[in-house]
């Protein structure tokens, strides 16, 4: 468009528009947590509500999260589920504090889904994406940090399971990349700020 508002587009045209199909993955370390979920994602879709928000899940853009739990958990059958990456994040950093223990999560992971970031009101928001192929274990990613993109709950971190997938779009919509050892009680309530 000539006014300067991008159109939406999906991963792999944004891609193939940038130039950057066929790019070699960058070398990425994601550090030593170890958080492999003990069960198989779900998908969020229905009148599944966020544990934090309340929100209906599939009614709002961007990452979403799930997280499991042994010894307590959410109210209902299956993990604990997140509007938003960062939501995820802070509710499970909170598990110990419930006396639960966390067993790992999941995030969506934007390399596996063909997204669209568009634009509504002036603010930049990234597609949700809640089949449960669309989601990767919370530390076999890594996360587009303070970009201009949005999620349902504004600032959120941007998922990504190839490192070269997370460059291109930090290099379109801003942001640090970082591994999941960055994704820290800090971190997380800056974002929620």
């Amino acid at each position: 468009m000539t006014d300067g508002t991008p159109t939406p587009r999906s991963r792999r045209a944004f891609l193939a528009t940038t130039g950057l199909v066929g790019v070699g993955a960058l070398a990425g370390c994601l550090g030593g947590k170890t958080d492999a979920p003990t069960a198989d994602p779900v998908a969020l879709t229905g009148t599944k509500q966020c544990e934090v928000c309340g929100m209906i899940i599939e009614q709002h853009p961007g990452p979403t999260a799930q997280f499991f739990y042994g010894d307590g958990g959410p109210d209902h059958e299956g993990p604990a589920w997140f509007c938003s990456a960062w939501e995820g994040f802070q509710y499970d950093f909170q598990a110990d504090d419930r006396g639960w223990t966390s067993e790992g999560g999941y995030v969506t992971d934007y390399s596996t889904v063909d997204y669209e970031v568009s634009t509504d009101g002036g603010e930049r928001f990234i597609s949700a994406h809640l089949e449960p192929a669309a989601f990767s274990p919370v530390d076999d990613v890594v996360y587009v940090v303070d970009s201009e993109v949005k999620g349902a709950m504004g600032d959120d971190l941007v998922p990504f399971g190839e490192r070269e997938d997370a460059d291109a779009f930090a290099e379109q919509y801003g942001g640090e990349v970082v591994g999941y050892d960055a994704v820290t009680p800090e971190l997380i309530g800056q974002i929620g700020r």
